[in-house]
């Protein structure tokens, strides 16, 4: 299997030894998932990372009433796990779904752990890729859904072309905290 993809995008955060990066893909391992399948479901232990090589994957949680709550979607050359259920060592809350065929690198979260601690190199890729999107791309996210109105958070997502395109309305309505119908007189609006 080529990884070249995956260990390009890794050396955009900091470049890996050859040792490394021979270590990492070792504990690798490519597979396949077909639309709706769930690569973990909430409540279950969190025991893989995830690089999405092809596809789309939805991370949601379920609310009281059943609906889907959808926190972020992972496109290709991007990173998916419940990372707080991986650092805490807890079920997870979310269930993260793939929302059409796609083909991932999935690696265990607790071998992973034992490389960061082996590998200076890998520990300051995933620092820098931690500060960089979980930090720095996340807290805007999180500002934007507390204060701006539905509508903004829409035309922010439209300018996501690649990603608005690829997803169904009911998951855009979920991602915006509106229903379907309120998205509806968004969309006729701006039209």
């Amino acid at each position: 299997m080529n990884h070249s993809e995956f260990v390009k995008y890794l050396n955009q955060y900091y470049p890996l030894s050859e040792e490394t990066i021979q270590d990492l893909l070792n504990i690798c391992a490519e597979e396949y998932y077909h639309k709706n399948d769930l690569l973990l479901e909430s409540g279950s232990m969190a025991r893989y990372y995830y690089f999405v090589k092809s596809g789309l994957i939805g991370y949601y949680t379920v609310d009281e009433l059943g609906n889907n709550i959808y926190k972020i979607f992972f496109e290709e050359n991007s990173f998916a796990a419940s990372t707080a259920a991986i650092i805490k060592n807890e079920p997870s809350d979310f269930n993260i779904i793939a929302l059409e065929d796609c083909s991932v690198i999935q690696y265990p979260a607790k071998a992973y752990r034992q490389l960061l601690e082996k590998h200076h190199d890998l520990a300051l890729f995933h620092l820098y890729y931690l500060e960089k999107n979980w930090v720095v791309k996340k807290e805007p996210l999180e500002v934007s859904l507390k204060y701006e109105t539905a509508k903004k958070r829409y035309l922010q997502l439209l300018e996501n072309a690649s990603l608005y395109n690829r997803l169904k309305q009911h998951h855009i309505a979920s991602y915006l905290g509106i229903t379907p119908t309120q998205l509806s007189r968004i969309r006729k609006e701006i039209n």
